[in-house]
């Protein structure tokens, strides 16, 4: 088609034929992308262009309509701008054309593909710019939504100053506005791996778009498309691969989360957490380890474990160790005379001892689990379970719930209330991670916690790998 002139051409009518294709862009089945001339303008344009051909499907004709009347209402300077549309019925080439502005400016594939890469910070700027865009677009009405972001259909522009240049998004034709998914039409477009879970199923929202943009930047870190990285419970398992800061390795991972409650839920809000990972409205919390500290933490990409020891040898359970002793032996002593009396005389005074010796046995648990005993947290993909262990034993566990279910981090510094009868009571500090219903809490008194900064120091190893902003109920 090189040379070719196309133009909106009822009859014989050739004074409209206007564009001279100068380039082919593209082509996969029933379209061609032309980069064209415009005899009346001198400008280059870009032509889209559908055929009726063997493999025609009129979903085309449907989402290549839509993006027609799409490009015509959108007015923003990094979208191409919407020029034409009119039939094609030539000769060779039956179908229709859509005319846009030409953007000289390479895409993301193409300069990945010669071998450029981008730092964390030059991503960080992509990332904005392409929030800002799809703000625009998802703050219409009805919100668009583009379907379709990837490598290929984001151009760069040219390196400015200490800026990397003018990001443009581009190729709206799998776009879908709200309204269309509302009444029922609902077309399964997109490109895999780049495409979330519920795109799969025809149902698109504007956090569908914050997936892909998120798939799309992990290609930039890691060079590898997302579809070729390993995946488990349906995350894509960027992080072995790219060399990049856990707070924005965490936010990447929110934004390809694969379920669609848990993962950011906005442009605004996206471009908010990437400004600011971790919104609190606490004070800077430790974020490196406490010296002194014998708190374990083992994490990686797919599991976290905290272990807090136990308090050990310390001069106030000496008392609580003698007093045991004593109670025991006493206990002891009465049991052994309830037994040598005479039966059934004895049995009730037997069942009395039953709850004295309870408090025995807790006052020794308490003695040996501050010398000997632990509280684990783990977390991994499947879930989360908080125990108490003593030895070889685990003495309580509170119900385990699925990982997929972990919502909310709550710090809450030590502070004062009021006791009952008026007096200044102070409150440990308290951190809770809450799984839907289930709490689960350790506490500034627990074991093994030394001080108010070790809890702080756990909240935000916690934030990092759950990918959750830490909040504080009772403010700064």
């Amino acid at each position: 088609m090189i040379g070719e002139i196309l133009g909106d051409v009822q009859g014989q009518d050739a004074t409209r034929l206007r564009y001279e294709v100068q380039q082919l862009l593209g082509k996969k089945a029933g379209r061609r992308t032309l980069l064209a001339r415009d005899l009346q303008t001198q400008e280059l344009v870009v032509i889209k262009l559908l055929s009726f051909s063997s493999d025609f499907e009129w979903d085309s004709l449907k989402l290549f309509e839509r993006e027609a009347e799409t490009l015509k209402n959108l007015a923003h300077p990094l979208i191409p701008r919407y020029l034409n549309y009119f039939e094609v019925n030539l000769p060779t080439i039956k179908g229709f054309a859509l005319v846009q502005t030409y953007i000289p400016a390479q895409t993301l594939e193409q300069y990945l593909q010669t071998g450029r890469t981008f730092t964390e910070a030059e991503v960080k700027q992509i990332a904005k710019a392409l929030l800002e865009i799809l703000i625009y677009l998802h703050g219409l009405y009805p919100p668009v939504i583009h379907r379709d972001i990837k490598p290929s259909n984001i151009l760069l522009g040219d390196r400015s100053g200490n800026s990397i240049g003018q990001v443009y998004l581009v190729d709206f034709g799998s776009v879908q506005t709200v309204l269309a998914t509302e009444s029922g039409t609902r077309t399964v477009v997109g490109t895999y791996g780049y495409m979330p879970p519920e795109q799969f199923g025809g149902r698109t929202v504007a956090a569908s778009d914050l997936y892909s943009l998120g798939a799309t930047l992990i290609y930039l870190v890691t060079g590898n498309h997302p579809a070729d990285l390993p995946q488990k419970d349906f995350r894509i398992q960027f992080e072995q691969a790219a060399n990049l800061s856990p707070s924005f390795s965490n936010w990447l991972r929110w934004m390809i989360e694969p379920s669609l409650e848990r993962r950011l839920s906005s442009a605004t809000e996206a471009v908010a957490a990437l400004d600011k990972p971790r919104p609190t409205n606490l004070p800077a919390l430790v974020v490196s380890k406490p010296d002194g500290s014998k708190i374990q933490v083992t994490k990686n990409g797919d599991s976290l474990e905290i272990i807090i020891p136990p308090t050990g040898f310390h001069p106030s359970i000496i008392f609580t160790g003698l007093f045991a002793i004593a109670w025991n032996s006493f206990i002891l002593l009465w049991t052994i005379s309830i037994v040598l009396a005479s039966f059934p005389v004895n049995i009730p005074f037997a069942l009395f001892s039953l709850p004295f010796w309870g408090a025995g046995f807790l006052m020794v648990y308490k003695f040996l689990f501050n010398l000997f005993g632990r509280i684990c947290l783990r977390l991994n993909a499947e879930q989360i379970a908080l125990s108490w262990e003593l030895f070889a034993w685990t003495f309580y566990r509170t119900r385990p719930s699925p990982r997929q279910n972990v919502n909310k981090l709550v710090y809450i510094p030590k502070h004062f209330t009021k006791g009952s009868q008026g007096t200044r009571v102070a409150v440990p500090a308290q951190l809770y991670i809450y799984s839907g219903v289930q709490k689960y809490q350790i506490s500034g008194n627990d074991v093994g916690i030394k001080s108010e900064v070790e809890l702080e120091w756990l909240a935000h190893e916690l934030s990092e790998w759950l990918g959750l902003p830490i909040t504080n109920p009772m403010g700064s």
